[in-house]
């Protein structure tokens, strides 16, 4: 079941809270050093926003925001990965409607999301039988805030998690789905849970 639809994602006020009071106790004081700590509050709490969104009615969307920076073959399959800036919205969604199997975490590295290494890196598989979403740390990025567990039955565009500070999120799609299919190409920019990266041509 989806989550209610806050303005911001889970953990939001936890990152930002201390660095905003803090900064305002110090301005009086230290009035350069209070204000980059009230920016800093500030823009961790605007990363953590959680914008509605309207999925469409067909096709696999997107993930998350940002650009696509991984296109390609895993043996049957075609892997999408989204990279997101630092600027995009964090919250990530399910590409299409399924049931979740398994939600596994993999501890590993801490490389730049948009390098080939980031593949080692730590993340959370979340397997939907028929595809599959990746949450992948980065290396600044290194808490992974999944929303679903095994069992749960998941609409298009429902929000499934979100990364504090990072970083990339991949859909592994269905054998059915090749690279004919897709709707995107690497370096082009998208939105999660409105931007179908691929059209289903079970539907």
């Amino acid at each position: 079941m989806d989550l209610p639809g806050p303005s911001l994602a889970p953990g939001a006020l936890r990152y930002g809270a201390p660095p905003l009071l803090v900064g305002f106790l110090l301005t009086p004081f230290s009035g350069p050093i209070g204000l980059g700590l009230v920016a800093l509050g500030i823009g961790t709490i605007l990363f953590h926003r959680d914008p509605e969104r309207q999925p469409p009615e067909s096709g696999f969307v997107a993930p998350a925001d940002g650009s696509v920076s991984v296109i390609r073959d895993e043996g049957d399959r075609v892997r999408v990965g989204v990279f997101m800036n630092v600027t995009d919205v964090h919250v990530n969604r399910a590409p299409a409607a399924g049931t979740v199997e398994s939600v596994t975490h993999r501890p590993g590295a801490n490389r730049p999301a948009f390098s080939k290494d980031s593949d080692r890196n730590e993340r959370v598989d979340i397997d939907c039988g028929a595809y599959e979403v990746s949450l992948i740390a980065g290396w600044f990025a290194r808490r992974i805030h999944p929303y679903v567990e095994a069992g749960e039955e998941l609409d298009r565009g429902e929000r499934i998690g979100h990364i504090s500070f990072g970083s990339r999120a991949d859909v592994l799609l269905p054998e059915r789905v090749e690279h004919g299919d897709l709707r995107v190409r690497e370096g082009e920019a998208v939105r999660a849970g409105e931007t179908v990266v691929a059209v289903d041509s079970a539907e």
